[in-house]
């Protein structure tokens, strides 16, 4: 295996008159990339061994890597043909090619491997351990070295190991070997052993384990070595898969016994400056399959990262710990819960938290773990990250058991965003978006492009992993009530590379606040999904806060109308079977809570609408704070307290209407209401603590009383929100109340005649003109008139807005404000000429305190109650300035209507 010190000591060399510091700080940042990570997660060509892959180490622009192979082939679309490679290859780090350095590793009987490579402290000498007998022909016992500049054996180191050598570091004069090995040179020699580094002679050192031994390294002091492995003794002491012995004589010197659990084993170990890392992997149930962080001062623990998915090697390098592993569940360290494996990670040496770097494999052949080993390979001032294993694919695409990852050259662009855009009162929308993943970026910047415009209206910046994509967003408080905006958006990481524009998402500006969500963020929701969006997977949250954003699970139906509230919201629709939405961020559920939605079946099967489980994608193991259906329609309110607590109510819900469901929990104990009416109380205050993700058309139900049929809900949802406070008898019937107001009604009305008067032609009519203009001094005056519907039955006029769009000629804007006045007079489009205009009435029903160049829609509120006595019949307005400063706009007579004069009316409950 790769051993860090060593690696250390051949950058300095490597890198020697390129102003590099000390110690494992020594090349630049790749600026292409979010630091601390000094990679891109782009693989590139590489050669590929037909086996798996268990040793690499680098020398002078070379790297070599053995393993238990035949052969290497090009990559997929290389030059080349196969080549013969026997458990040996050295390959160019800059190109990933063959070398002209060919070594055979064989034995007369069995398989040979090569399962350990490192070099020297000065890189001239390449040590190779496994299990094999001869090196292209000359004799050897499972441990070689070789020359690296002339790619030969040296025949005057002759070590004899009885079994298979796994582990090897290397001082000026030493080389420590673990394995499985009994004896050496017929010296007993249990596990572990040190021999010359000049001539292979024994040493005195002893370190005899009980089991095999898989990791060695030298401490960077050059007085103690940690050995790795399954052991549970060495020389005869109590400590289990961890030691520390001296250098020289292999005393035992600081022991592990109870660190490590039984069940698991130490594969790596590597180290830097401040301490040592060991990567673990562990075997059946309890097991300790993560990365463990020691000092160096007094080998005590650092840090211990717990996730699940054993780890087969770490590698420190500028102040991060890349690992290889499969990673599948870091949950007890507040990650990703069990689920996808993922096979590299990086993260600080300082502690447990993952970095932006998340480059993947597959499982491969063999024993199906993945990637096994890392090395830096460095050439032309570019360093190479190159990773060994059994994988046959990485980041999906196909690669078998080597691949490498550079300082330099980002080209792999983020994600496209999926965005989504709201409105709930005049004046402001709220653009969303879920964070893009970039496998070498946390931090990204986004742009917003309103209207299809070239030039984005806002630039964000927000930080994303793998595992946690938050939802970002930014408002736009110049949208004009009445109006119709779209958005787009894009991601863009340090390197410059963009992703494609999201899809668009459209939103119109209500002309007053929309009461029933304006009430729900009002009453504190720190969770609230409308399900309005018309994109998989991004179900945004609609809260004030707006980071609690949900993932579809398998498609469920999007944008099903009728929603639940009155208006334009849709609804959501599951299929019983597997769909849910799922939230994307974990968290923690305090000692009060409410939790709310809206729901709509005929199910005879039951199912979960709304709960608080430990997973995402699969059935959580810990589940309650839960509102399910049973199979005769009940509904069922339940939290877990060491026994399942719940409140059911007596009537069934599955009658294929819309029914509003609230529970909370607080002091007072659990409550459930439905249609606004209390239905159940129960006095329980506890529940389970954990931490996990708000559930939304299933999740586990397993021990629950009345356990329907289905886990999963077959229906529609609507509305969902959840409430880190107990909400009031009061404020539910104000929610149920709000969602079942009539409707506002939305109405546009385009201008039926337009035309302007200029005092400069006094005869002369424009009424044919596809310009209107307006200017105070010499004057002209716009005219515009609309035919206005009725209210509908039952509802007043709520709300008006006028609507212009200033046309494409240079200096369309103007400085000046620009008024809204009723006209008074008779006038027709055909007839109406400065000589006889008609008269304007006052006061202003609304104005524009200046309009900017450039051809865009603009819109003024007007007096409500003065256009509403017009409703019903012919309305006309004029625009009017004092100013010297001309507007000119599109009339109605414009190619395509481009920005016909517009009303828009909103009709509302009294």
């Amino acid at each position: 295996m790769r051993r860090s010190r060593n690696l250390a000591a051949a950058l300095a060399l490597s890198l020697a008159g390129t102003g590099a510091g000390l110690g494992l700080g020594l090349v630049p940042q790749a600026a292409a990339v979010t630091p601390p990570v000094a990679f891109t997660a782009d693989p590139l060509s590489t050669w590929q061994p037909n086996g798996v892959v268990w040793a690499l180490a680098e020398a002078g622009g070379q790297v070599f890597a053995g393993g238990t192979f035949s052969t290497v082939r090009p990559p997929a679309g290389g030059v080349g043909s196969e080549q013969s490679a026997v458990n040996f290859v050295a390959l160019d780090a800059a190109t990933g090619a063959p070398t002209s350095c060919k070594l055979s590793f064989t034995i007369a009987a069995g398989s040979a491997t090569v399962r350990a490579l490192a070099l020297s402290p000065d890189k001239t000498t390449l040590y190779a351990g496994g299990y094999f007998g001869a090196v292209n022909g000359t004799a050897v016992s499972s441990l070689a070295a070789i020359d690296v500049a002339s790619c030969t054996v040296k025949t005057g180191f002759r070590p004899a190991f009885a079994a298979t050598v796994r582990a090897l570091a290397v001082t000026d004069d030493t080389v420590y070997a673990g394995g499985d090995f009994l004896s050496v040179a017929g010296q007993p020699r249990e596990r572990f052993a040190a021999v010359g580094a000049a001539d292979g002679a024994l040493k005195p050192f002893t370190a005899d384990a009980d089991e095999p031994g898989r990791a060695v390294e030298v401490t960077p002091d050059g007085n103690s070595v940690v050995l790795g492995g399954d052991f549970f003794t060495v020389n005869g002491a109590n400590t289990h898969a961890l030691a520390v012995v001296d250098a020289t004589s292999g005393a035992l010197t600081k022991s592990y016994a109870g660190f490590i659990e039984t069940n698991s084993v130490v594969k790596d170990i590597a180290t830097d400056a401040t301490g040592f890392y060991t990567a673990n992997e562990g075997t059946g149930g309890g097991v300790f399959d993560g990365r463990i962080a020691l000092n160096l001062g007094d080998f005590g623990q650092r840090w211990r990262d717990t996730c699940l998915g054993a780890t087969q090697a770490v590698l420190p390098y500028q102040s991060v710990l890349y690992s290889a592993s499969h990673a599948h569940d870091c949950s007890s360290v507040g990650e990703f819960p069990d689920g996808q494996r993922h096979h590299l990670l990086a993260q600080p040496t300082s502690g447990t938290g993952k970095l932006g770097w998340a480059p993947d494999t597959n499982d491969g052949i063999g024993e199906g773990i993945g990637p096994r080993v890392m090395t830096v390979g460095s050439k032309g001032g570019v360093q190479y990250l190159w990773v060994g294993g059994e994988f046959t694919t990485v980041n999906g695409a196909a690669q078998q058991s080597l691949t490498r990852f550079a300082s330099t050259g980002d080209t792999g662009a983020p994600t496209v965003p999926v965005a989504s855009a709201v409105s709930f009162k005049p004046g402001e929308v709220q653009v969303r978006w879920r964070t893009s993943l970039d496998l070498d970026d946390s931090a990204l910047t986004y742009r917003i492009h309103r209207n299809g415009a070239a030039t984005p209206i806002a630039t964000v910046t927000a930080d994303s992993l793998f595992f946690k994509r938050p939802q970002a967003s930014w408002t736009d408080t110049t949208a004009a009530a009445g109006q119709t905006y779209t958005y787009r958006v894009t991601a863009t990481d340090a390197a410059g590379n963009t992703s494609a524009l999201s899809a668009t998402a459209s939103v119109t500006v209500p002309a007053q606040v929309d009461g029933y969500p304006n009430q729900v963020r009002a009453d504190g929701a720190q969770q609230y999904w409308r399900y309005d969006e018309s994109a998989l997977p991004f179900a945004a949250d609609s809260s004030v806060s707006g980071n609690q954003s949900g993932v579809h699970l398998n498609a469920p139906a999007l944008r099903q109308s009728p929603g639940a509230v009155s208006g334009a919201s849709t609804a959501i629709g599951f299929n019983g079977t597997d769909t849910q939405v799922y939230g994307d961020k974990r968290q923690t559920v305090g000692s009060t809570y409410t939790i709310e939605t809206w729901f709509k079946t005929d199910t005879t099967r039951g199912g979960k609408l709304l709960g608080f489980g430990n997973n995402q994608a699969r059935g959580s193991n810990q589940y309650d704070k839960h509102i399910y259906m049973t199979n005769d329609g009940r509904l069922v309110y339940g939290v877990y307290t060491g026994a399942t607590r719940t409140v059911t109510t007596s009537a069934a819900y599955n009658d294929n209407q819309w029914h509003h469901v609230v529970a909370s929990q607080g002091p007072g104990g659990m409550t459930l209401y439905v249609d606004g009416a209390q239905k159940g109380t129960l006095n329980v205050t506890t529940h389970e603590n954990f931490s996990g993700y708000w559930h939304a058309g299933g999740d586990s139900l397993g021990g629950w009383p009345d356990r329907p049929t289905s886990e999963y809900w077959a229906g529609r949802l609507d509305e969902t929100a959840v409430y880190p406070t107990v909400l009031s008898a009061a404020q539910v019937q104000n929610h149920y109340a709000l969602a079942t107001a009539p409707a506002d009604s939305v109405v546009q009305v385009t201008a039926a005649e337009d035309t302007y008067a200029n005092a400069g032609a006094p005869a002369t009519n424009y009424g044919t003109s596809s310009s209107l203009a307006v200017r105070g001094t010499s004057f002209y005056a716009g005219y515009l008139r609309f035919d206005l519907p009725a209210a509908p039955a039952g509802t007043v006029l709520k709300a008006a807005t006028l609507s212009v769009k200033t046309s494409t000629m240079s200096g369309a804007g103007t400085t000046d404000t620009v008024s809204v006045v009723p006209v008074t007079g008779s006038w027709s489009e055909g007839g109406t000429t400065y000589n006889n205009r008609p008269a304007l009435g006052g006061p202003a029903l609304g104005g524009f305190a200046g309009i900017a160049d450039g051809s865009a829609v603009h819109t003024t509120a007007l007096t409500t109650a003065t256009v509403a006595a017009a409703l019903g019949d012919g309305y006309g307005l004029a625009l009017t300035s004092s100013g010297t400063d001309a507007l000119w706009l599109w009339s109605s007579e414009a190619q395509a209507n481009e920005g016909t004069p517009q009303l828009t009316l909103t009709f509302g409950a009294p």
